[in-house]
């Protein structure tokens, strides 16, 4: 068995009641999970204080408790570990109760606003083809080499994280592609890993429902460089303003990619279809199957980042030509009456903004764009009305409808994003709050050639509405309704 105090390296203690060595069993920050001998850490959630069950997981079986305040009474058969950040704490605790598996491969994270899961999902991809064992912590889902499991969190916490990674040190796995949220960050779920290399995509509009200010958001995305190791790289999309921003601290080597600045990776758009990019990088020419000028910039971080980790050139190039695009993420079909259905993840103004133009700059104008696009419940309010405004500006026609309403009301949802469409753009646009429904006009409406947009769901197979999930899933949807049509 192993002992309490050596699992509280690099933890930062204010005051100890009792011995560290003393063993223990497991680590847990949910007290519903605390059995005999084993240490409960009491995080302060944004909804839920832990502080709040320190007596419940002692009844379990707790013996040792880390903590940000002392409880007024003290129980002499138990250990208490006052901190300065709970959060943190169990971050490098369990680094530590696992052996720091980190270390032992070469762990990149993906951050930004848009394109962390396609960047890692693509590089595990690469990886793979490339013959290595790979591992993947991602939005949709992880994956230990060929084994998957569930996701539940962009980032997941600290036990979750270093749990898998362990299991990647068992299978033997030499890389692991992590995104990296502004809330782990934020949340220190990250801090106690050993990183090889951060890749920063851009920053635009999202989480300031979680984040009192864009500055706030963008400094916390930051912190991630500024923790990076000297051994690490930097690779930071110069295109975007803060890209340079992301570089002020940082110790890591830094790198540069752009389509518009000049930078250590720079791409150029030569050809842009509905069947993929011609690109320019640097001094080479390559095709791929994915869409679009966002897809150009991932590609180019994808370039630099496989090169960074020690892949030569020619096979980088070979294999971005080979990788498919992510599930979820302009992930389209073609129906036997010519109507190309899109979904897509784009949640965000900039993400929708780029999906559209993406979709205006291939198609010829005498096709419609029928966009169907909601605003998730419970999140960030301020950017439903421009959500509202790019989706009616850059469409032929726009269904606004539900988008996991959550706890809210989703007529409300939608009236917020209505908010944003300007007077000239009103006729193009309904309200259908089922999302079925809307889906299912949008289908009825198009015509041989037009275009349906889903936006906002992309890879997510649920709705959630007032706590409880159901099965939605916006591609197999638009596949049913286009299919029906035929007949």
């Amino acid at each position: 068995m192993k002992q309490l105090k050596d699992i509280l390296y690099k933890v930062t203690i204010n005051a100890v009641a009792g011995s560290t060595s003393i063993d223990y069993n497991a680590l847990h920050f949910d007290s519903r999970q605390v059995s005999k001998g084993d240490v409960f850490v009491a995080i302060k959630g944004t909804v839920v204080d832990g502080h709040d069950f320190i007596e419940t997981a002692i009844e379990n079986g707790a013996t040792a408790i880390v903590c940000e305040s002392l409880p007024s009474a003290l129980k002499d058969s138990v250990t208490y570990i006052e901190v300065e950040s709970a959060s943190q704490a169990l971050a490098f605790m369990a680094a530590n109760f696992y052996e720091n598996p980190s270390e032992n491969l070469q762990l990149v994270g993906v951050t930004g606003t848009n394109g962390k899961t396609t960047i890692v999902t693509l590089l595990y991809q690469l990886f793979k083809k490339a013959g290595y064992k790979v591992g993947l912590l991602s939005t949709v889902k992880i994956m230990v080499d060929n084994k998957e499991y569930k996701a539940t969190h962009t980032t997941p916490d600290s036990l979750t994280i270093n749990k898998y990674l362990k299991l990647m040190n068992d299978e033997g796995v030499e890389f692991c592609f992590m995104e990296v949220s502004s809330h782990g960050i934020h949340q220190h779920r990250t801090d106690g890993l050993h990183f090889q290399g951060g890749i920063f995509t851009n920053l635009s509009h999202d989480h300031l429902d979680y984040h009192d200010t864009f500055a706030e958001y963008r400094d916390v995305k930051k912190v991630f460089f500024d923790q990076l190791p000297k051994s690490a790289f930097a690779l930071v999309n110069i295109d975007d303003k803060n890209g340079l921003v992301m570089l002020q601290n940082t110790q890591a080597k830094k790198y540069t990619y752009a389509l518009k600045t000049y930078a250590d990776y720079k791409a150029q758009v030569l050809e842009n279809e509905l069947s993929g990019l011609l690109l320019k990088l640097n001094d080479s020419e390559l095709w791929t199957k994915l869409i679009g000028r966002f897809n150009a910039y991932n590609v180019t971080a994808i370039y630099g980042a496989s090169e960074l980790l020690g892949l030569e050139k020619v096979e980088i190039l070979r294999l971005i030509s080979e990788l498919e695009s992510v599930s979820g993420r302009f992930q389209y079909f073609i129906s036997e009456e010519k109507v190309t259905a899109i979904i897509d993840y784009a949640h965000t103004p900039d993400a929708l903004k780029n999906v559209l133009e993406t979709i205006n700059s291939i198609r010829t104008n005498n096709e419609e764009l029928i966009t169907v696009v909601g605003c998730g419940g419970d999140r960030d309010k301020t950017k439903r009305p421009k959500m509202g405004h790019i989706a009616s500006a850059l469409s032929t026609k726009v269904i606004f409808t539900s988008d996991n309403p959550r706890s809210e009301v989703p007529e409300t949802i939608i009236e917020d994003i209505e908010k944003g469409v300007e007077p000239q753009n009103f006729k193009k646009t309904m309200a259908i709050v089922d999302r079925r429904q809307a889906i299912k006009t949008a289908c009825q409406l198009a015509n041989s050639n037009d275009i349906i947009l889903i936006a906002g769901k992309g890879h997510e197979t649920y709705q959630e509405v007032n706590g409880k999930r159901t099965d939605f899933d916006d591609y197999k949807i638009v596949e049913e309704f286009l299919k029906q049509l035929q007949k």
